[in-house]
């Protein structure tokens, strides 16, 4: 997984973000994008109610819980990837289309929108960002926002699954040894302090503290490459400075990849556990570690 080169907007290959002045402009264009609106939050199980109370117009929701992951098992954790067949009947419901971009947001700096971005890439969505800033962004800018349900004529695109990389379980344990694996949780779940949804506190061992609030500004903004780059290559040895393979991990696998969308802002390219601390804690052969180090 080497590092590119980076546009102010990600890797050469793939755009991250969409800012508020760009997707105001394409939503009058003559090819607007399919917007996502992905509320969700941890303990907050409301986010169709606080869409249909107020959204970017023209924005569809998309559900994290039913769409965006199949059911929670201990093997797989709370959050496992959907199955593709699943996901493209939501991505046309969604009404996405072959060669239409797609962008997402929430309502909470983007950690559950990223869900949506890494899926639909790893899906082979290739056009699909992230709206940098949020709906907080959209605001801000005193932009109108639409009530009630948007439902979208629907798309025809085609998923196929593996577009991006995954890790299981042995793998990231081997990677937190030979590369550099991201623990994305707040750091005193990583620490062990507290542990309010998964079955054992702590952390892999040898995986390193990154918590995903740090990738972002005051304003709900992604910090600029640069400042990235440079939290990422702080954390020590590996592939955060573009020289050995990058895994990230979070509580169920979706604030993680909005640790993958922060690393792509910098060229590197890291991959997902699906599972992450949820599967990990669940098996009691897998150990724990806790405190500040790695372990």
């Amino acid at each position: 997984m080497p590092a590119h080169a980076t546009t102010p907007h990600g890797t050469t290959a793939h755009r991250v973000l969409t800012t508020v002045p760009e997707l105001e402009g394409l939503l009058t264009s003559s090819h607007p994008p399919v917007v996502l609106d992905v509320r969700w939050a941890l303990g907050d199980p409301h986010g169709h109610a606080h869409y249909r109370a107020g959204h970017i117009p023209g924005a569809v929701h998309a559900d994290l819980d039913t769409e965006l992951a199949a059911p929670a098992t201990p093997h797989d954790g709370r959050h496992p990837l959907p199955g593709i067949d699943v996901l493209q009947a939501a991505a046309r419901r969604w009404g996405i289309s072959a060669g239409r971009p797609v962008v997402v947001y929430d309502d909470n700096g983007n950690t559950a929108a990223a869900r949506a971005w890494w899926l639909l890439r790893w899906a082979g969505v290739a056009e699909v960002t992230l709206l940098d800033g949020a709906l907080g962004a959209w605001r801000g800018a005193g932009l109108p926002l639409e009530t009630g349900e948007t439902v979208a004529e629907p798309g025809d695109i085609t998923l196929t699954a593996g577009h991006l990389p995954t890790v299981d379980a042995d793998e990231a344990a081997a990677l937190a040894r030979s590369g550099t694996l991201l623990d994305a949780r707040a750091a005193e779940r990583y620490r062990g302090e507290t542990e309010p949804v998964d079955p054992r506190a702590g952390h892999i061992p040898g995986a390193r503290s990154a918590p995903t609030g740090e990738n972002l500004a005051p304003d709900g903004t992604f910090l600029p490459p640069d400042t990235l780059r440079a939290r990422f290559t702080a954390l020590g040895a590996g592939g955060a400075d573009g020289t050995g393979p990058v895994a990230v991990y979070c509580g169920s696998g979706v604030t993680a990849a909005h640790q993958i969308a922060a690393l792509a802002l910098t060229g590197t390219d890291a991959a997902l556990f699906p599972g992450s601390w949820s599967a990990w804690s669940a098996d009691p052969a897998r150990p724990a570690a806790t405190g500040h180090q790695p372990g």
